[in-house]
């Protein structure tokens, strides 16, 4: 069953963040953590942390300053929606993030979407007003591990990486 949900996590960022990583919606899960990701089966901070071959922290705070350090930038692309738990397919009347703002509050250099849902709702909300396209990656949700192994969504996540290391 769908219910409204009203994005809870602020972006992280910071003045030196180089590339933004744009999801859907925190799923019920990473909102009752704080964190971004925060599914322990969700393999978003595994990949991150083979691309940059370093253990990520433990705790939700660590982990955002960490990643946050590396110059990577992670918000979402709705400030709101109608959503069954987690399942983005289920999104309803979406209310996109103003991307525009955080561009203007950072030094974002590539903008990255994970998932096919982030990225057709970027292309469709916000492109429009950022001008900017932005790249698309797999999910790193479980759902979509029939799909992408983990060697295969490291893989996948290079572009992070190499726009990380251009804009050096």
């Amino acid at each position: 069953m769908s219910q409204p949900v009203v994005h809870t996590l602020g972006p992280l960022y910071n003045s030196y963040s180089k590339v933004l990583l744009l999801g859907t919606m925190p799923s019920p899960r990473s909102r009752q953590m704080g964190l971004y990701y925060g599914h322990p089966q969700n393999r978003f901070w595994k990949v991150f942390s083979a691309l940059f071959r370093e253990e990520y922290p433990e705790s939700p705070k660590e982990r955002m300053e960490w990643l946050v350090c590396h110059g990577v930038a992670l918000w979402d692309v709705l400030q709101s929606c109608e959503i069954d738990g987690a399942d983005d397919g289920s999104i309803r009347n979406p209310v996109s993030n103003d991307i525009v703002w955080l561009l203007g509050e950072a030094p974002i250099r590539q903008i990255f979407t994970t998932g096919s849902a982030a990225a057709r709702l970027y292309r469709k909300y916000c492109l429009p007003q950022t001008k900017k396209e932005a790249y698309s990656l797999p999910s790193t949700s479980p759902a979509n591990c029939r799909f992408y192994t983990s060697e295969t969504l490291i893989e996948a996540y290079q572009p992070v990486l190499e726009a990380l290391q251009s804009a050096k």
